[in-house]
Formats: C-alpha cells, structure tokens, sequence
C-alpha cells in the first residue's frame, strides 16, 4: 500500500494555531452533536426524533401506531436513545412518555425544522 504524505510547502502556523484553539473550544459541542448524528443515523431512529420534536412527548404504543411497527421494536429504538442521553421518560400511571432532552431539542431543532418543511434537499 503506498503512503500517502504531506506535500505543503508552506506550513501556516498562525492558522494551525488557531483552528488547535477553535477545535478545544468546541470540543463539548462537537461530542454532543456527534453523539446525537451517531444514533440519529438510523432512520427508525431519527423518525421517532423527529415525533418527539414535533409532539414534545409520545409513548411506545403512539409511536407504534405511528411507525407501523411492534411496541418491542420501537422499545428497542428507544432504549438506544435513552441510553445516549438524548431522550429522557416519565411515567404517568402506567404509561411511560418520552420526551427529547432539552439540550438535543435545540441542538436538533434546525434539522427538525427543515425536515418539516421538507426542505433538506434544498441546503444540500
């Protein structure tokens, strides 16, 4: 396999020195928003995302019926989530709602709000 080297002539210190300071910076943003676009990444996923942005809480029987999927298929969508810290719950009775956790709702919000005008193809 060849190896592929750097051939700059010119090495931009002042410009590597600063995009070093504006990457520690965002570090936090960057881990949040990769973390979100990781188990966004399926679609199941980031429909029920979605839903949740739209409605602000659904239980597992709504998104069944949404989805026109099994409650243990969708449990099994939404146990990632929760585990990723990007949806959170709340029983009421015997039902839990699910809810996005405020930080991913802003975080998210731009995404959801183009998806909702059907506008993701035009900024691409």
């Amino acid at each position: 396999m060849k190896e592929i080297s750097c051939i700059r002539v010119y090495a931009d210190e002042k410009q590597i020195k600063s995009c070093k300071k504006e990457i520690k910076n965002a570090e936090d943003s960057i881990i949040l928003l990769s973390k979100a676009l990781s188990l966004a990444g399926n679609e199941i996923r980031l429909k029920i995302l979605y839903l949740l942005f739209q409605q602000n809480r659904l239980c597992v029987c709504d998104l069944s019926d949404i989805l026109f999927m099994n409650p243990p298929a969708i449990s099994q969508h939404l146990r990632k989530l929760k585990d990723g810290g990007i949806i959170q719950n709340l029983r009421v009775a015997q039902t839990i709602y699910y809810s996005l956790n405020p930080q991913y709702k802003v975080l998210l919000q731009g995404f959801f709000e183009k998806i909702g005008k059907n506008q993701i193809l035009e900024s691409v």
